[in-house]
């Protein structure tokens, strides 16, 4: 192989699925700082479910783990990948991982925030193709999405047949006005989205009921 990752995978990985690594989390938690070895561990309904070794060498981390692929033998992985940091307001600085990926011979060195194990190593999500769940929504779930987190934002329940939660305590009353509007609008996308794409599979009823709804929310 000519480095890490040879080439791309031709399908797409969900990032939900593969473990992480944080570069933001590794920074608050002090392991960046040189000297600095230990374990990072990953958990699930409070039970670990994996575990690797971690040792901060000036401006690097130093990773030990081991990976079984296809069901093979465990094979031990010594990865370094750089750090680097970016100035950022109030003088403060901001650390990001050097994504120490080869693809079809090409050196990655993006600079990023998470780096995925979607393979052998951990690689940015470029490297393995990696994309979130909600990149492969519809676009009218993803409108409906929105407006349910504003819902819930808001102190409500989700879905356009719940009401729309009163002013929290302490909300400005536009700042509430603007986010009842934002709901209304995204629902209405999502209405608009949704129709056109399905208008040729509803019968006559439930265009006629589609109609009143999409009148009453207008």
């Amino acid at each position: 192989m000519g480095g890490y990752g040879s080439g791309r995978l031709s399908y797409r990985q969900k990032a939900e699925d593969c473990r992480s690594l944080d570069v933001n989390r590794f920074h608050r938690d002090g392991c960046l700082r040189p000297g600095r070895q230990g374990n990072w561990v990953w958990s699930r309904d409070g039970e670990e479910v994996g575990r690797i070794g971690y040792k901060a060498k000036g401006g690097r981390l130093v990773l030990d783990y081991r990976v079984r692929q296809y069901g093979g033998d465990w094979e031990p992985i010594t990865e370094t990948i750089r750090i680097t940091y970016a100035d950022c307001n109030y003088g403060n600085v901001r650390p990001y991982f050097m994504c120490p990926g080869v693809v079809n011979g090409r050196h990655c060195g993006r600079r990023v925030g998470k780096l995925f194990s979607g393979g052998r190593y951990f690689l940015c999500r470029h490297c393995y193709n990696v994309s979130y769940s909600s990149q492969s929504e519809a676009r009218y779930d993803r409108a409906l999405r929105r407006a349910n987190k504003t819902r819930m934002a808001l102190g409500g329940e989700p879905g356009t047949a719940s009401w729309i939660a009163p002013k929290p305590k302490g909300m400005w009353q536009r700042t509430y006005e603007r986010r009842c509007e934002q709901i209304e609008s995204d629902e209405s996308e999502a209405d608009h989205l949704f129709f056109s794409r399905f208008e040729g599979l509803l019968n006559a009823d439930e265009l006629e009921i589609y109609s009143m709804a999409s009148a009453l929310r207008s």
